[in-house]
């Protein structure tokens, strides 16, 4: 039986070719294609699709993972595949973690995209044996959490802001600013702002675009 699949990606190059191996297959329907997450998540409430095939990256607005919670708490809810090229530990595990039913990088041959959809269909967990060794590392190491003023003080490091800046921006003091910067480092365990960064981007604290 074929398996029917909604294409979410930014890029409409890559849904095209998608749709094009798809289209020659029997046991693969393209039953619609979305741009955005938010339009993934409108035509999925529509069309019911068996499994959403979509990007980690989808320009402004809701990603891939914000669009997996979404589409997960439809009912009925799809299965979402994470197709993308970021290969990432926390993006790997922030995406499980959502409710994805597996996570594949773009230079993957077609025939395993299509094993991917088959096995998402029936309910089970499609992970290449890297992928789900790096996913099974992390949930072992959980990530550092932030609280949100903290997370608003590390966006404002990556943007290289001084402690002054960042206090004018939240309408604080200095000496809070420099209170959470304390807390900041000790939970990533790092003592510069550099390997704060670094470390935050690596742990999936700081979304790229």
């Amino acid at each position: 039986m074929a398996v029917t699949v909604l294409l979410v990606d930014d890029h409409p190059v890559v849904r095209t070719g998608l749709r094009a191996v798809f289209d020659a297959r029997e046991d693969v329907t393209v039953v619609g294609e979305a741009a955005t997450g938010e339009e993934a998540v409108l035509l999925a409430e529509h069309l019911h699709p068996d499994v959403v095939l979509c990007d980690l990256r989808l320009g402004g607005g809701m990603d891939g993972v914000a669009a997996t919670v979404a589409l997960r708490a439809l009912r009925p809810a799809p299965a979402v595949l994470i197709l993308t090229t970021f290969d990432r530990d926390a993006d790997i595990l922030g995406a499980i973690e959502a409710g994805a039913a597996g996570y594949l990088l773009k230079d993957v041959p077609p025939d395993t995209i299509v094993e991917a959809l088959h096995t998402a269909a029936a309910g089970q967990v499609f992970l290449a044996s890297d992928l789900a060794t790096r996913v099974m590392s992390g949930m072992r190491q959980p990530r550092p959490r932030l609280t949100t003023r903290e997370l608003d003080v590390l966006g404002h490091l990556v943007q290289g802001a001084s402690n002054k800046e960042i206090a004018r921006a939240l309408f604080v003091t200095e000496a809070t600013i420099k209170s959470h910067l304390v807390h900041i480092f000790t939970k990533l365990d790092v003592d510069s702002r550099a390997r704060a960064i670094h470390v935050a981007r690596e742990a999936g604290l700081i979304r790229e675009g």
